[in-house]
């Protein structure tokens, strides 16, 4: 039986000029994960990252601290099926005057709670993009993203030998969809669970020929484990 590792990105830099990158948490996450990882002593015959930077980072620092003996032989396979939808593009639709980050910091910065707040908008904006009724308005419908990020998981599980562990770089967005395709899920049960994926987390798949199923889902025992306080959700 074959396995797909699910690993969500390490905290990415919110609030920065360029957010498609690693934060300091986000490369200490990620080498958690890894030493984690090679004290469980877990091995694997293949790697896959999204095209996105965050990804390739958060793939950087976690076999940079996974033992030689347990990485890879061959080359890392790019894919961008499994790339996250454009959030900024989720909450622009349903604010346009978040086009200006000005605008959208200064709103957040008047809740009383800033992270609640953006919480509550983008809650909004992503049933707004679930709900099918405005697709045109933007570049990738919900059904269409979904489709594309299950394809990829498809793809992948197909073309590999039924016994090779795989570890896939990724986002938030694709594992709980991915989880929602596996477990029957409503849309609004999958844009829930994605609230809850920690960066950095690991969500692991078995599958053998004509079957694909979770076996777990969110495991951050990495960061209970070592550092507690590094458990971050964006």
């Amino acid at each position: 039986m074959g396995q797909v590792y699910l690993v969500r990105h390490g905290q990415a830099s919110a609030g920065a000029d360029v957010y498609d990158e690693l934060s300091e948490l986000g490369v200490q996450q990620s080498q958690l994960l890894g030493r984690w990882l090679g004290s469980c002593n877990q091995k694997f015959t293949r790697v896959v990252v999204g095209s996105l930077k965050r990804h390739r980072q958060t793939a950087e620092a976690t076999l940079a601290a996974l033992p030689a003996e347990n990485r890879p032989l061959n080359g890392w396979i790019t894919d961008a099926g499994f790339d996250e939808y454009d959030h900024d593009e989720l909450m622009i639709r349903y604010r346009p005057d978040f086009a200006d980050p000005k605008v959208a910091r200064a709103t957040l910065m008047d809740r009383t709670n800033g992270r609640r707040a953006f919480q509550e908008i983008f809650s909004a904006a992503m049933a707004r993009w679930m709900a099918g009724q405005h697709d045109a308005e933007y570049r990738e419908s919900w059904m269409a993203f979904r489709g594309r990020v299950v394809d990829a998981v498809t793809r992948l599980v197909q073309t590999e030998a039924a016994s090779q562990n795989t570890i896939v770089f990724t986002s938030g967005g694709p594992i709980a969809a991915i989880c929602q395709e596996l477990l029957g899920l409503p849309d609004a049960r999958a844009a829930e669970l994605n609230t809850t994926l920690v960066n950095s987390a690991v969500t692991r798949l078995l599958y053998q020929p004509g079957r694909v199923s979770l076996s777990y889902l969110n495991n951050f025992a990495h960061l209970e484990q070592a550092a507690p306080k590094a458990i971050t959700y964006r």
